[in-house]
C-alpha cells in the first residue's frame, strides 16, 4: 500500500513540469487532418506510465473543441472538420487555438495551433456602385473618402493596395491612407479643375488587390456628377481628434463634440454633421452623433478588451446645392476598466482521498487563473482561504499548484474544503473564489490508549467461576481495522500459577471474567497486564495494569481450640470453695477471616440459668460468679457460643461439663477430656503449646537424671496407683522387656491402609503381666527416630487376658527423649512427642504394653 501511495505522489510530482507545444495547419484542410503526434514531440515514451501500460491522453480544455481534438491512445491531434480561418478569427491578425492535455497521467502540454491563413478570398466593396456629387468649383486637392474593401485574409493575403482606372481626363487621383489599426482606405482626389459644361458625368473604376502570391482583386465603379458650385465647404477645426474613454462608460455619455463652420449663407452655411457613408456598422451601434449640433454620444457598451482603439469617420455637409462635404477623423482611445473579475479554473483535481501520511509538499490540485484585464487590473494574488494544511504554489503561465503545507492528521479532521481566492490589483480590486473537497484517508498511525493507567477491580470471595469483573477499554481513533482493538493477558504467574487460570479477558469488549473461585484467606490480590492491539497494518498496541481485590466474606465459622474438645465437649474439674472470679476455664476460638468477620465475641448462652459463672465476651475467660456454686449444683454443663462480627454471623457453640472436686484430682479421671484433630491454631496457642512441651521435657530429663543416680524405678503416676492397689505384684521378679518382646501386626483399624500403617502389641510373654497400659498414637513411616509427638490415651481401661487381673490406664502425659532403659532394673516407658501433623498423612499405630514387675 505505501509503495503505491509512493508510486502516485511521484507521478503527481512529475506533472508540475508542463510542455509547450506549437503547431501550426493551414486553414481549409478537410476532417481527420493530422495536426502533430503529441506522444512523439513531447517525447513521452509508450507505457512511460509504467510497464506494460497503455499510453493515455486525457483533453483538460480545447478553446475549439468542434474543430480540432486529441486522439486517447495514440496522442494524434487532428482536424475534426473544416477550419475556416476568416469565420473563426475574422480580422484578427493572430488566428490561434488552445488546448491543454494530460497525457500519461503526469504530463501538461499546453498546444497552441496557429491556423495559417491562405488567400482564399478575394476583397470586396460594400456595394458595386457608388455615386459622388462634385461641384465644378471643387479645387484641387480636394479630397473625397471612398468606401473601403475588404479582404478577410489576414496578413499578406489581406488588402494590399488600391488603384483607379478609365480617368480617360486625369482629373482624379487615389491616395491611399491606413488607420490606426493597420487598415487601408482611398481618398479621391482632384488633379484638375472641373468644367460641368464640358463633362458633367465621369465614370471611374476603383479596383482593391490583395498581397497574396496569386493576387486577388475586387473593383467597384464610381460614378461623379459634376455639378453646379458651392462656392464654399464646411471645415472643421481640426482634421482629426483623439478622444480617451474609459470602457463600460455609460449610454448617453458625450464623446465629442465637433463643431464645423461654413462661411456661406442662408442654406448653403447651414452645416448638417454624418458619420461617413463607409463608417462600419460597428460604430453606428456604438456612437451617435446629432446632425445639428455635432456631438457624438456613447449608445453601446463599450468593451477595451474587444477594442482598445476606435475610430470613427465624420463628415459635414451644407445645405446648399452642390455641397462639397468636409471630413475628419475621431480617435477614441479606450481605458481599460477593472470590470472582469479573475477566473479560476480546475485543470486537473486529484481522485480520491489523500493519505494521512503523505508528506508535506504533496500535489493535490492543479488550478489556472486568468483575468482579461490588462496592466494592473490583470494582475493577479492568489492564495488558500482559512487555516487549512493547504498551500498554493505558483509555476508559470497562470498555473498554481495546491500542495500539502503540513502533515495531515484524520483524527483531527478527515475533510477539507479546500478555497482558492484570486485578488487582481486594480482599484478597487476584484476577488474570485473556487472551492473543491478534499478527503482524508486514515493510516494506522494511532496505538490504542487505555482510559485508566491501571484498573482496580473488586471480587467477593468465593466468586462463581466466569463471573464478570469488570471491563478495560482502550480507544483508537483510526477508522476500520486500524481502529479495530483486540484485547489479551499478557502471560505473567499469580502466585506460582499462570494467569489464565485465575482470569481471561473477552478479546472483542475487553470484559474479564474470573476462571476459577478466589478464597481471600489464600490470595487478597493480584496483577496482571492487559494487551490492547488494533488491526491495523502493521499492528499498533499497548497496554495496562488490572489489579483484582478479593473482597474478604464471612464463610469460615469460628473453630475453639481451647479447651480440647471431644465430641464438642470438654470436662472441667474445680477445686471446691474457690470464691468468685476464679478463672475455671479459657475458651479460645480462632476464625480464618479478616476484619469484622474475624473479630469474635464470646458467651455463655446456656445452662447458667443461676447465674452460676460468667464469660468474658473478649478474652472468652470462664470465672465463678457465686462463692457456693458447687452446693448449687456440684456438676454444671454450660453451652458456650463463639460467634464472629460478619455480615452474616456465623457462631459455633461448645459444651463445657464443670465439675466440683475436693483434694487431688480423682484417679482416672482426666482434667479435660479432648481429642486433637487439627494442630493449625493460632502462633499464641503453638508458643504456649511450645514451652508447656520444653519444661515437660526438662522435667523428665531431671526425673530420669536422679533415677539413674539412685537406681531406683521410676513410675508414673497411675503406675504408683496400679502398685498401691496390687502390693502382691511387687515382690515378683523384675522383667525386661526386650526387643523381641514387641512384634508388628496389622491394624484392626485401618486393615484397608495395611502397607502403610501397622501395630506393635506385646510379646505373649508379657500378656502375663499384672500391669497393663495401652497408647495408641500414629507414627509416619518415614518418620525419623528423634521424631517426638503427644501420647493420647486411647481408652480408660483396657482389658487384659483371663486371670491376670486388671490394668489402670495411664491418663497424665509424659513427655521426654525416646529412650531405651534396658539397663536399668525395671522397664521405662518411653514417651514420644510430635509437632503438628497433616491429617491426610499417613501413621504406624502403635500399641506399647508395658509390664512393670516389682
Amino acid at each position: 500500500m505505501y509503495l503505491s501511495i509512493l508510486f502516485f505522489l511521484l507521478l503527481w510530482a512529475q506533472a508540475l513540469a508542463l510542455k509547450n507545444l506549437n503547431y501550426s495547419v493551414n486553414e481549409e484542410q478537410g476532417p481527420g487532418t493530422v495536426i502533430g503526434n503529441i506522444a512523439k514531440d513531447a517525447k513521452l515514451g509508450l507505457g512511460q506510465g509504467g510497464q506494460g501500460k497503455k499510453s493515455n491522453f486525457r483533453v483538460l480544455e480545447n478553446s475549439a473543441p468542434h474543430l480540432i481534438d486529441v486522439d486517447p491512445e495514440s496522442g494524434l491531434l487532428y482536424t475534426k472538420q473544416r477550419i475556416d480561418r476568416e469565420t473563426l478569427c475574422r480580422r484578427s491578425p493572430k488566428c490561434q487555438l488552445s488546448m491543454e492535455v494530460f497525457a500519461n497521467d503526469k504530463e501538461i502540454c499546453m498546444i497552441k495551433v496557429d491556423i495559417v491563413d491562405i488567400n482564399d478570398n478575394s476583397p470586396t466593396f460594400p456595394s458595386d456602385q457608388i455615386d459622388i456629387d462634385i461641384s465644378e468649383n471643387a479645387a484641387p486637392g480636394t479630397r473625397f473618402p471612398l468606401t473601403s474593401a475588404h479582404d478577410p485574409d489576414a496578413g499578406e493575403n489581406g488588402l494590399k493596395t488600391y488603384q483607379i482606372t478609365r480617368d480617360d481626363y486625369n482629373l482624379f487621383s487615389l491616395d491611399v491612407k491606413s488607420r490606426g489599426d493597420g487598415t487601408k482606405f482611398p481618398e479621391l482626389v482632384i488633379q484638375r479643375p472641373l468644367d460641368r459644361e464640358e463633362r458633367n458625368h465621369h465614370t471611374l473604376i476603383l479596383t482593391a488587390t490583395d498581397g497574396g502570391e496569386y493576387p486577388r482583386s475586387g473593383t467597384m465603379q464610381i460614378n461623379v456628377k459634376v455639378i453646379d458650385s458651392n462656392d464654399n465647404s464646411p471645415v472643421f477645426e481640426q482634421p482629426s481628434y483623439v478622444v480617451e474613454i474609459p470602457e463600460n462608460s455609460p449610454p448617453g455619455k458625450v464623446l465629442i463634440d465637433l463643431n464645423a463652420t461654413d462661411p456661406d449663407e442662408g442654406s448653403n452655411g447651414q452645416v448638417v454633421y454624418s458619420f461617413s457613408g463607409y463608417a462600419p456598422d460597428r460604430i453606428r451601434e456604438l456612437f451617435s452623433i446629432d446632425s445639428r449640433t455635432g456631438v457624438i454620444k456613447i449608445q453601446g457598451e463599450i468593451d477595451y478588451e474587444e477594442n482598445s482603439i476606435i475610430e470613427i469617420d465624420v463628415q459635414a455637409k451644407d445645405l446648399g446645392p452642390n455641397p462639397i462635404p468636409g471630413h475628419c477623423k475621431v480617435t477614441v482611445n479606450v481605458i481599460d476598466r477593472n470590470d472582469n473579475w479573475p477566473s479560476i479554473g480546475f485543470v486537473s483535481v486529484r481522485q480520491g482521498a489523500i493519505s494521512e501520511a503523505a508528506p508535506p509538499g504533496t500535489v493535490i490540485a492543479l488550478v489556472r487563473v486568468t483575468d482579461k484585464d490588462s496592466g494592473r487590473n490583470g494582475k493577479l494574488q492568489c492564495r488558500v482561504l482559512g487555516n487549512v494544511p493547504f498551500k498554493l504554489e505558483e509555476n508559470y503561465d497562470n498555473f498554481y499548484t495546491v500542495v500539502t503545507d503540513r502533515p495531515l492528521d484524520r483524527e483531527q479532521q478527515d475533510e477539507y474544503n479546500v478555497t482558492i481566492v484570486a485578488k487582481d490589483n486594480g482599484t478597487p480590486p476584484l476577488n474570485s473564489t473556487k472551492s473543491f473537497a478534499v478527503k482524508i484517508l486514515d493510516e494506522n498511525d494511532n496505538v490504542p490508549r487505555f482510559t485508566k493507567a491501571v484498573y482496580l477491580l473488586q471480587v467477593p470471595e468465593n466468586n462463581i467461576p466466569g463471573e464478570y469483573l469488570g471491563s478495560v477499554l482502550a480507544l483508537d481513533p483510526d477508522l476500520g481495522q486500524n481502529g479495530t482493538v483486540f484485547y489479551s493477558i499478557l502471560n505473567s504467574n499469580v502466585s506460582g500459577g499462570d494467569v489464565n487460570t485465575f482470569v481471561n479477558v473477552n478479546a472483542a469488549n475487553g470484559a474479564i471474567y474470573a476462571v476459577r473461585s478466589f478464597n481471600y484467606e489464600q490470595i487478597k490480590f493480584f496483577d496482571f497486564k492487559v494487551l490492547a492491539k488494533d488491526a491495523g497494518s502493521p499492528h499498533l498496541e499497548s497496554n495496562t495494569t488490572v489489579r483484582v481485590s478479593v473482597l474478604d466474606v464471612n464463610d469460615n465459622i469460628p473453630v475453639i481450640v481451647l479447651p480440647l474438645l471431644l465430641n464438642d465437649t470438654a470436662e472441667i474439674h474445680v477445686p471446691r470453695n474457690v470464691g468468685v472470679g476464679y478463672v475455671v476455664t479459657t475458651v479460645r476460638a480462632v476464625d480464618n477471616d479478616y476484619g469484622e468477620s474475624g473479630r469474635l465475641t464470646y458467651e455463655i448462652s446456656d445452662g447458667n440459668e443461676e447465674h452460676l459463672f460468667e464469660m468474658d465476651p473478649v478474652t472468652g475467660e470462664v470465672r465463678t460468679a457465686h462463692p457456693f456454686w458447687e452446693d448449687v449444683s456440684p456438676t454444671v454443663e454450660l453451652i458456650i457460643r463463639v460467634m464472629d462480627h460478619g455480615k452474616p454471623t456465623l457462631t459455633t457453640a461448645a459444651r463445657l461439663i464443670v465439675k466440683a472436686y475436693s483434694g487431688p484430682l480423682p484417679g482416672g479421671e482426666p482434667h479435660i477430656n479432648e481429642e486433637h484433630h487439627n494442630w493449625d491454631t493460632s502462633l499464641p496457642l503453638i508458643v504456649t503449646l511450645s514451652i508447656i512441651s520444653m519444661m515437660l521435657l526438662a522435667a523428665m530429663v531431671t526425673i530420669a537424671v536422679k533415677c539413674k543416680r539412685e537406681n531406683k524405678e521410676i513410675r508414673t503416676y497411675n503406675c504408683r496407683i496400679a502398685e498401691y492397689s496390687h502390693p502382691q505384684l511387687g515382690k515378683g521378679k523384675k522383667k525386661k522387656i526386650n526387643k523381641n518382646d514387641i512384634m508388628l501386626v496389622q491394624s484392626e483399624v485401618e486393615e484397608r491402609d495395611a502397607m502403610n500403617v501397622m501395630n506393635v502389641v506385646s510379646s505373649p510373654s508379657l500378656a502375663t503381666s499384672p500391669m497393663y497400659f495401652d497408647y495408641q498414637t500414629r507414627l509416619p513411616l518415614s518418620s525419623p527416630r528423634s521424631e517426638v509427638m503427644y501420647l493420647k490415651p486411647t481408652a480408660n481401661n483396657l482389658s487384659v487376658p483371663q486371670g491376670q487381673g486388671h490394668s489402670v490406664g495411664c491418663h497424665t502425659s509424659f513427655t521426654g527423649p525416646v529412650t531405651n532403659t534396658t539397663d536399668t532394673p525395671s522397664s521405662r516407658m518411653s514417651i514420644i512427642q510430635v509437632g503438628t501433623t497433616n491429617p491426610s498423612t499417613r501413621f504406624l499405630v502403635i500399641y506399647v504394653n508395658l509390664c512393670l514387675f516389682r
